[in-house]
């Protein structure tokens, strides 16, 4: 896997739980409020039953906010099928998920030949297993703790034993985390060793977003201090 300094912190606010009305105000409003980069959810109707949006809104998305990293988070079918779209689009990170998916190999080498970071999904029900035979692939690892494609529901403590064991197996791999992470859970995703952390209502759904954000970031921030300082 891929990179050999430390991972740092990063908080990417899900753009889904934003008011949609007015997206591109919504994601300027989440970059001011510190947030590193923004995850947005696309969403085709089968690989979950939801629909949001797809490649269209990035290409509009884009040139409003140029610097903006934009992790998409394919919950879709065939998810070869989106890659030059959202990488014509502008697309930073692919992240799709590895039950979509029957060639993680040559899916992986379509993202990194249309230039974006490559990451995999692992729905709660997935054993890290599946996809370590194909670990040097990878920019991200990206651990659902709830089932994707429905909103509100409640974190799934039992999925850090997969983040604490990537971490402890891949030291300098960004490990992201998605799913009723706040203020309440975001100590154990930073103890098991999460270092990318996406967070939805959260961050939108509070009265100064600024202090959710910089929360999180001192939780992840002391945990991965604290672990340097252990090895």
């Amino acid at each position: 896997m891929s990179g050999h300094s430390h991972p740092s912190c990063k908080i990417g606010p899900s753009i889904l739980c934003a008011d949609l009305s007015c997206l591109a105000d919504e994601c300027r409003r989440m970059m001011q409020s510190g947030a590193d980069y923004l995850h947005l959810d696309v969403m085709d109707g089968h690989f979950v039953p939801n629909l949001t949006f797809g490649h269209p809104i990035v290409k509009c998305l884009r040139p409003k906010m140029p610097d903006v990293y934009f992790d998409m988070h394919m919950m879709v079918q065939n998810p070869e099928k989106w890659v030059e779209s959202m990488a014509d689009a502008g697309a930073n990170q692919y992240t799709f998920h590895a039950e979509a998916c029957e060639d993680i190999p040559t899916l992986c080498r379509k993202i990194q030949e249309s230039g974006m970071r490559v990451g995999v999904g692992l729905k709660p029900g997935t054993p890290v297993e599946t996809i370590l035979p194909y670990s040097d692939l990878f920019d991200v690892v990206l651990i659902m703790t709830v089932e994707p494609g429905f909103g509100g529901q409640s974190f799934m403590e039992d999925m850090m034993s997969k983040v604490q064991y990537l971490r402890t197996n891949f030291p300098y791999l960004d490990i992201e985390v998605d799913g009723g992470v706040g203020p309440s859970t975001i100590d154990v995703c930073a103890e098991a060793g999460a270092n990318m952390i996406v967070s939805g209502t959260a961050i939108t759904g509070a009265s100064d977003p600024s202090q959710v954000i910089a929360l999180l970031r001192n939780s992840v921030e002391n945990a991965i201090q604290k672990s340097q300082l252990e090895r």
